[in-house]
C-alpha cells in the first residue's frame, strides 16, 4: 500500500511536470483571439476599443520600439484638429468631427491636460479669401461647432494681435494635448482591461499557423511566435509592408516626407496664441507652414515637407540606402516630383537654410524675424502615393489576399493627418467592424459561456 501510494505520488508529479510544460508552452507561443501590430496612437485606442467592447477576449499589442508611441504619435503637430479643411462625407470629415469629442471628452474624464487655444485659418489675399469660403461652408456642412468668419483685419487682430490677414476663419473648438500621454493613457486602460503588451517585437511574418483555432500565426525579429484568430495592423510609416506580408499589393506605397519645424525662442513665445494655420493651396501637395503652441509652451513654426532618407528618418543624418532607393525610384514619387518640382526645390532649399522659412511666416506675423527662431523638431509623416503620384488623401484599410488568410487579417493602410484626432472614432469604427466581419460576439460569448462552466 506504501510503495502503491508512492507509484501514485510519483505518476501524479510526471503528469503535473507535463502539465506544467504544456502551459509553459502555450505561454511561450502565446494564443490571442485578436492581435494588434503597431503601438501608436491607432493601434493602442483600437486595444482600448477592444477590450472595452469585448471585455473576456484575448488580446495582445505588439510594438516594436521600446515603448508605445516613439514616432508618428509623438512628433506631430499635438493639435485636436476639429474638421474644417476635409471634403464633406469623406471618412477624414466624419471621423475627425467625432474623434475630436472623443478625445477631449476623454481628456475630461482621464483629467489628461489639453488646451481649447482655437485656431485661426487666414486668407492673405483675395484668391486665398474665395478659397477660405468654400472652406468655411464645408466647416459647417461637417458640423464643426463654433464656427466664425471673420471679415476684417481688425477683427483678426482681437483673436491674434500679431496677426496679418484680409479674412479667416475662427475655430474655438480647435484644442492641442501631448498624443504620446494620450496613446499611454489607452495602453493603460487596456493593460487594465487584462490585455497584453509586448515591446521589442518587430513583426517579421504574418503566416497560416496550420490550425483551425488560431488560424494566423505572427513571427518578430527574434523568432518569438503568437497564433491567432484575428489580427489588425496599425503600422503607420511601414503599412504598406506589413501589410505585403499577407499578400496585399504593395501600392498604395508609403514614401516618409520629412516636416521640420523652428521654435520660437522662450521670449517671443507671447507672440502666438492661438494655432495659425494657412488656407491650402489646392494645387500643392501639402498645406505649408503653420503655427502651433504645444502643450510643454513651445510654439513649433512649420513645417516644411522634404523627403526622409529613411522610414524613421529625422535628419540628414538618418539614412536607409534600400529605404531611401525605393522611395527615389518609386513612380509615385517620381511624377509627384516632377508635377512638383519647383516646389519642391523650395522645401529642400528652406530645409537646408532655414532662415528663408522664416519668410513663409512673414506672411502671417510680419513682425517675426529669424533671430525671434530656432531649429527644433521633426516629425515624419507616413504619405501613401498612388503610382501616379496622387496622395491617398483619405483614411484607407485593406484585407489579406493570402489563402486562409483573407477574412482573418486587416490592415490600416492609411491614416494620415487628422489620424491623431480621429483615433478613438477610428478605434470605434474598427472595432465595430471587427466585430461583423470577424464574429468577435460570437467568440466573447462563447469565452463567457467556458469562464462559467
Amino acid at each position: 500500500m506504501h510503495s502503491g501510494y508512492v507509484m501514485n505520488c510519483f505518476k501524479s508529479i510526471k503528469f503535473s511536470r507535463r502539465l506544467y510544460c504544456s502551459l509553459k508552452a502555450a505561454q511561450k507561443i502565446g494564443e490571442y483571439d485578436v492581435a494588434i501590430v503597431g503601438g501608436g496612437i491607432i493601434g493602442t485606442s483600437t486595444a482600448r476599443e477592444l477590450l472595452l467592447a469585448y471585455p473576456k477576449l484575448r488580446v495582445v499589442l505588439l510594438e516594436k520600439e521600446k515603448e508605445l508611441g516613439l514616432h508618428q504619435t509623438a512628433n506631430n503637430s499635438g493639435v485636436i484638429h476639429a474638421g474644417i479643411y476635409y471634403k464633406p462625407g469623406s471618412l477624414k470629415a466624419k471621423l475627425c468631427v467625432q474623434g475630436s469629442k472623443l478625445t477631449m471628452d476623454h481628456c475630461d474624464k482621464k483629467k489628461i491636460p489639453y488646451k481649447k487655444v482655437g485656431k485661426l485659418i487666414v486668407a492673405t489675399d483675395e484668391e486665398e479669401v474665395k478659397y477660405l469660403k468654400v472652406l468655411y461652408e464645408r466647416g459647417l456642412s461637417n458640423g464643426v461647432q463654433g464656427l466664425e468668419f471673420i471679415d476684417t483685419q481688425e477683427k483678426i487682430h482681437e483673436r491674434e494681435p500679431e496677426c496679418r490677414g484680409l479674412k479667416a476663419i475662427w475655430s474655438p473648438n480647435t484644442a492641442i494635448v501631448d498624443y504620446k500621454h494620450l496613446a499611454k493613457s489607452h495602453a493603460d486602460d487596456f493593460h487594465d482591461g487584462g490585455g497584453e503588451i509586448r515591446l521589442r517585437a518587430k513583426v517579421a511574418k504574418i503566416e497560416e499557423s496550420g490550425r483551425s483555432d488560431f488560424p494566423v500565426r505572427v513571427v518578430d525579429s527574434k523568432d518569438h511566435t503568437l497564433v491567432a484568430k484575428y489580427v489588425l495592423t496599425c503600422a503607420g510609416l511601414y503599412s504598406d509592408k506589413i501589410s505585403m506580408l499577407t499578400g496585399c499589393p504593395r501600392n498604395p506605397r508609403i514614401v516618409p516626407f520629412r516636416g521640420e519645424y523652428l521654435l520660437l525662442k522662450p521670449s517671443k513665445r507671447k507672440m502666438v496664441k492661438c494655432n495659425i494655420y494657412p488656407v491650402p493651396n489646392p494645387k500643392l501637395p501639402f498645406l505649408g507652414v503653420h503655427f502651433t503652441p504645444r502643450m510643454d509652451g513651445n510654439v513649433w513654426l512649420g513645417p516644411n515637407a522634404v523627403l526622409a532618407f529613411q522610414r524613421e528618418g529625422y535628419s540628414y543624418f538618418d539614412i536607409n540606402p534600400l529605404e531611401l532607393i525605393d522611395a527615389l525610384t518609386y513612380s509615385g514619387f517620381i511624377t509627384l516630383c516632377l508635377k512638383n518640382l519647383r516646389y519642391g526645390m523650395g522645401e529642400m532649399l528652406r530645409s537646408i537654410i532655414w532662415p528663408l522659412q522664416v519668410k513663409q511666416l512673414q506672411k502671417y506675423l510680419p513682425s517675426i524675424t529669424s533671430e525671434d527662431c530656432e531649429r527644433g523638431p521633426a516629425g515624419v509623416r507616413a504619405q501613401a502615393l498612388a503610382p501616379d503620384g496622387s496622395l491617398l488623401e483619405d483614411f484607407y484599410f485593406d484585407k489579406s489576399k493570402m489563402g486562409n488568410l483573407k477574412d482573418r487579417v486587416l490592415h490600416c493602410r492609411n491614416c494620415p493627418s487628422p489620424g491623431a484626432t480621429s483615433s478613438m472614432a477610428i478605434a470605434k469604427m474598427l472595432v465595430e467592424k471587427m466585430g461583423k466581419e470577424f464574429g468577435l460576439e460570437k467568440i466573447h460569448e462563447e469565452i463567457k459561456t467556458k469562464l462559467k462552466q
